[in-house]
């Protein structure tokens, strides 16, 4: 078996935001022995540099893939800009992309053709990215019995290819790109086992949360999986349990742990002025405007959602009263700060807060807004009565509405996508127009960004500047109507509604009204039968099939009741009309009651009816009077028409406004089709492009952050530099200057752009000009030595500046190079050699003399002993002596000769 094959191969298909993705999730990459291979969306066009940028993030060898290429443990293949790929018997297979305006489906290619050639031993990654590609891939990998894993989408400005794949339930694991390389190392590690602790755990997660719904009104299915599981398995170690089965049995035994596992879900981190500089912003930067442009009489409102323990609540609180007591305003506040938590909230409403808030609240701030107490800080009641708190679930109950601010931090970061998107939209609809959504710094609000206008990316501050959102309501709990539920079995004109047990109340009622003969009746303000007690078949109509209280009564009843109605809506009191007989030939008579059961402000209006036989209530003489039907009847006849002519006039107005409005829903409406049909012919080239231009920016931002570091680099190069240097331009302007160049020529900045003719230096170089024009011509460097009027001298050395993106020079560079001391040197040394000169000039006549004056005496000695030879040549004595000083006197001559002959050769004479 070759030791190059890897063991997985790992591919990764990314597109818009997904540079960030791959450089983060290589930094934590330390498994060997596997192949990665990155599919991108690149366009044809576009030169990418993602080999030498992330080498800067993988130990790993680094490649730009080619047709053919073997692939070998270790390494990293890079698609190529202009190639689809796939892989076909262990090697990569490369082939041009057609010319085409739709979306290059890059990924799903390579992934599907990964899972046919490797089979269990493929890997597929899918991070960030608009559309959908990488799904079908990510399918086929799946079923080839491969791993798939998909990063966070929430996490994500481009969560769309991610979400899609997820959608399919193919996805095993769903996680952060630092935290993907650990989960591939525990999988080709651990192989199956892995993804099956996964799901197992996924299954206990539902188990215990069914547990909590079942045993408490909190539903936490559309929380994080991530964060849940987190707090399930610390709580589970906490009881010392191994396995979340054992968890899972203590749980249903013990109810208290239950409540101790909902508040391990509700914990939650705040603070006063968590984030100060983003409430520094609301302070200086939002509420003037708010309070500028708000009415007299108008009531600001907030809206804390998720409050916990009420210290953000009552930061905004501080920042409105200190802002209101600035601005001389008397204005009504109130902020409404909810939380889910009944016991965060009985702490809030408390308001007293320990010692160690000094560390995030200024002394004058407590000295003004905090009354010291020996436990701690109470806030004052100034600020104390600006805050309501309540208990509210963002998950099932409806928005508070016409806010100015709503801020709910950090609470969005444990849901999932699907509750965050219902909770933006309602926060949105909660809001008024030009109202303000704060937001926690690690929060997004991507599903209703388009209504919305970012004021402070940093700090997460929004403005609505969309048209008021539907909400759909029936996703919340409302309150009851009433406390008890309604009957099936005991009257026939009950509302449907859930069975619920009968209360003693409920009978004693019920009994004492058909032992008193008596029928009660309590309705809402449309006349529909809500509940009802007694016998109504004495009084009622048998009609199954309708729960309207004039349809179920006889005639005269029915007008009775009419009259009685609506005396008792006008004036709020009861109001009897007796002496009601309900058929001709009967003599008995009845009394009609109506009682106002329930006319506070805000709340559904109720009413209660009685009917019952005169006899009972035992009426006097005068109290006795015979009901005049025909009066009544005029009356309720006034009453319908009256009814039926506001019905109709309002009809005839809808009518016409539906007319009108219907005309230019038409136009509009076929002008929506066919931009319609436009924007569906461009969608996907634009998502196409987007993607495209993505790309391209997450390289060039990368290409400027290189830039930058070239640039500190060139800065630091010119302080260090103890040569000066100007930058001309081909315009003979000056352009930019070392600091050192600047105390020598006495420049400043405001000298940049200037010609440099007009600027004066204290150098004695008259030929500047021309000699900047001959390298602009020519192209040639020029050099000379330069004195300054303070005797310094400089080597000038002035060259081209050439640019590699231009033909030609673009300019010029001056480098000035101190060279006085060198210049210095150079004078003393030629003082020193002019020294020499005289004393070899002095040396030779000195030799030339005295091998003169020697000369000349030996020459007289030598030819006196000649003599003396020639006279007594027979001595042999005196003939050796004489030898002798001969030969001594030939090598005086000989020795001063070659003394003379070298001087002559040192003096090149």
């Amino acid at each position: 078996m070759d030791t190059t094959e890897p063991r997985y191969v790992i591919a990764i298909g990314a597109s818009a935001g997904g540079m960030e993705d791959i450089n983060s999730f290589f930094d934590y990459t330390q498994l060997d022995s596997v192949s990665y291979v990155i599919v991108q969306h690149l366009s044809a066009d576009f030169k990418s540099r993602m080999v030498e940028l992330l080498a800067k993030h993988s130990k790993l060898v680094v490649k730009e893939a080619e047709n053919e290429m073997i692939i070998k443990a270790n390494e990293v293949y890079l698609i190529p800009n202009d190639k689809f790929m796939t892989v076909s018997g262990r090697k990569l297979c490369l082939t041009p992309k057609e010319l085409s305006h739709a979306p290059y489906l890059t990924i799903n290619r390579f992934l599907s053709s990964l899972a046919v050639d490797y089979g269990e031993k493929s890997i597929g990654v899918i991070l960030s990215g608009l559309g959908t590609d990488g799904t079908e891939g990510a399918i086929a990998i799946k079923k080839a019995g491969g791993m798939v894993i998909a990063r966070n989408p929430e996490t994500s400005d481009y969560g769309s290819m991610p979400s899609s794949a997820i959608a399919t339930g193919m996805v095993d694991f769903i996680l952060e790109p630092p935290l993907i390389p650990g989960m591939i190392e525990q999988y080709v590690m651990n192989g199956l086992n892995t993804i099956a602790e996964y799901k197992e755990d996924k299954k206990s997660v539902a188990i215990i949360l069914d547990i909590i719904r079942e045993q408490s009104p909190l539903d936490f299915s559309d929380y994080k999986e991530s964060t849940i599981l987190r707090r399930i398995k610390r709580r589970s170690a906490s009881k010392n349990f191994n396995t979340l089965d054992k968890y899972i049995n203590f749980l249903r035994e013990t109810p208290d742990e239950i409540e101790a596992l909902t508040k391990e879900f509700l914990i939650s981190v705040t603070s006063f002025f968590r984030d100060e500089a983003a409430f520094n912003f609301i302070q200086h930067s939002i509420l003037p405007d708010i309070l500028l442009k708000i009415n007299p009489g108008d009531e600001l409102k907030l809206w804390v959602a998720g409050c916990a323990t009420g210290e953000e609540a009552y930061s905004l609180a501080i920042l409105i009263h200190e802002q209101l007591i600035d601005d001389l305003k008397d204005l009504a506040v109130k902020i409404f700060a909810t939380d889910i938590d009944t016991e965060a909230l009985l702490y809030a409403r408390i308001g007293l807060y320990k010692d160690d808030i000094e560390k995030d609240i200024t002394p004058e701030r407590i000295k003004r807004y905090f009354s010291k107490e020996q436990t701690g800080y109470r806030v004052k009641p100034d600020i104390r009565r600006m805050v309501v708190f309540a208990q509210h679930d963002l998950v099932k109950n409806p928005p508070y509405c016409n806010m100015d601010i709503i801020s709910c931090r950090n609470v969005l970061i444990y849901m999932a996508p699907t509750l965050q998107k219902k909770i933006f939209s309602m926060l949105l609809f909660g809001l008024k127009i030009d109202g303000h959504l704060f937001l926690g710094i690690s929060e997004n609000p991507m599903p209703i960004i388009q209504n919305l206008d970012v004021v402070n990316k940093k700090y997460k501050i929004y403005k609505n500047i969309g048209t008021k959102q539907t909400v759909r309501f029936d996703a919340f709990s409302l309150p009851q109507l009433l406390d008890v539920g309604h009957k099936t079995s005991h009257t026939l004109y009950e509302a449907p509604t859930v069975n619920v047990s009968t209360s003693i109340g409920e009978n004693v009622s019920d009994n004492l009204a058909k032992e008193l003969g008596c029928l009660t009746i309590c309705i809402d303000e449309n006349n529909r039968v809500v509940k009802s007690y007694g016998d109504t078949s004495k009084y009622l109509l048998q009609k199954n099939f309708t729960l309207h209280l004039p349809e179920l009564l006889p005639r005269p009843l029915a007008v009775a009741f009419n009259t009685a109605s609506r005396e008792v809506i006008v004036t709020g009191k009861k109001h009897t009309i007796s002496g009601i007989r309900i058929a001709p030939s009967s003599s008995i008579t009845v009394s009609i009651s109506v009682y106002p059961l329930n006319f506070k402000k805000g709340a559904p209006r109720l009413l209660m009816v009685t009917i019952i036989e005169d006899k009972v209530l035992a009426l006097s003489p005068e109290q006795h009077v015979a009901f005049d039907e025909r009066k009544h009847l005029d009356q309720y006849i006034f009453n319908l028409e009256e009814e039926m002519r506001e019905m109709k006039d309002k009809l005839n107005a809808a009518y016409e406004k539906l007319d009108a409005s219907n005309e230019n829903m038409q136009s509009f409406n076929e002008e929506l089709v066919s931009a319609n049909e436009e924007l569906q012919s461009t969608n996907e080239e634009m998502q196409s492009v987007n993607e495209e231009l993505h790309t391209i920016n997450s390289d060039y931002q990368l290409k400027n952050k290189e830039l930058g570091e070239i640039n500190d680099d060139l800065n630091n190069y010119f302080r260090s530099n103890i040569n000066g240097q100007l930058f001309i331009s081909k315009n003979l302007l000056l352009m930019k200057f070392s600091p050192v160049t600047a105390t020598l020529i006495n420049l400043r900045d405001t000298d940049i752009g200037r010609p440099i003719g007009n600027i004066s230096t204290n150098f004695k170089f008259n030929t500047i000009i021309v000699d900047i024009e001959k390298v602009l011509e020519d192209g040639v460097t020029i050099k000379k030595e330069i004195e300054t009027n303070d005797g310094k001298w400089y080597q000038v050395t002035t060259m081209p500046y050439i640019r590699q993106t231009e033909y030609g020079n673009s300019g010029a560079v001056i480098t000035f190079s101190d060279i006085t001391e060198l210049k210095a040197a150079q004078e003393e040394l030629q003082q020193k050699n002019n020294s020499l000169l005289q004393i070899n000039s002095n040396l030779d006549y000195f030799i030339n003399t005295i091998s003169r004056d020697l000369l000349e005496p030996l020459g007289g000695i030598a030819n006196d002993f000649s003599s003396i030879d020639n006279l007594d040549s027979q001595n042999p004595e005196l003939k050796a002596v004489l030898n002798v000083i001969n030969t001594s006197i030939e090598k005086v001559r000989l020795l001063i000769g070659d003394i003379a002959t070298i001087r002559r050769t040192e003096s090149g004479m």
